[in-house]
């Protein structure tokens, strides 16, 4: 599938977006992925320059089709983030040749209306399990909750885009309204296990010194799997922020 898949990591504030100063801050990373036969292509996240990453799109040959939400926060997908209005996916689809769907886990479809102000119209629901397919690539949903209630990864060929559910060297923060310390726990332990060590980690943020890394190497290194059981996990990051 390597051939076929169309994969990209784009960090806000540099690789689009490089004059917004809050996506420079934020760090963000938007991903774009899809069929090269076919062109059709989805967006991971799509905020601060939606319209520049259907742009980016159009210059590699694809157009989008969709969006895929990790989950509902601001800086995610648009909306109004301490007083700074963010640009995301309200935005992408007011634009004029976009006719996409916003695909989110079932749990975090009233965040992202909030959020956003888009209608359910715009949302397809879904479900841990579920299958989304960009031409002929299939991508399947993860439901991690515990950043957020919804939050979810999505495995690709080889490839898991985390979101904030799982980083590098840390994972998403349980202080948030909605967060849930037991329930991450169980997402990282549970949930993500059956993700092979050779997956490599694409996660939400460049919060580390390399963009990504194979599973293995951060089950080995990050220190959220340091403890060895539930109760020793809560006690270092039950009030994980």
């Amino acid at each position: 599938m390597d051939d076929r898949l169309y994969f990209r990591q784009l960090l806000a504030g540099r690789d689009f977006a490089p004059d917004d100063q809050i996506a420079r801050q934020m760090v963000n990373f938007v991903y774009l992925i899809g069929d090269r036969e076919t062109g059709d292509a989805i967006a991971v996240d799509p905020a601060y320059g939606p319209g520049e990453l259907v742009d980016l799109l159009a210059a590699d040959g694809m157009r989008l089709s969709g969006a895929l939400i990790t989950h509902y926060h601001p800086d995610h997908v648009g909306g109004d983030l301490g007083g700074w209005s963010i640009a995301g996916i309200a935005e992408l689809l007011a634009l004029p040749d976009v006719r996409a769907k916003l695909h989110v886990q079932a749990d975090e479809a009233w965040g992202v209306k909030r959020v956003t102000g888009c209608s359910d119209s715009d949302l397809e629901l879904h479900a841990s399990g579920d299958v989304v397919m960009v031409g002929e690539i299939p991508i399947t949903l993860i439901h991690t909750p515990g950043h957020t209630p919804g939050s979810q990864c999505f495995l690709v060929d080889g490839k898991l885009v985390s979101g904030d559910t799982l980083f590098l060297d840390s994972c998403g923060r349980t202080d948030l309204p909605g967060g849930d310390p037991d329930a991450l726990y169980e997402s990282l332990t549970q949930k993500l296990s059956v993700v092979p060590d050779d997956t490599v980690l694409y996660p939400g943020h460049m919060y580390s010194a390399e963009p990504n890394a194979p599973m293995g190497d951060v089950r080995r290194t990050n220190v959220v799997f340091r403890p060895r059981t539930r109760d020793q996990w809560m006690m270092m990051f039950g009030n994980a922020g």
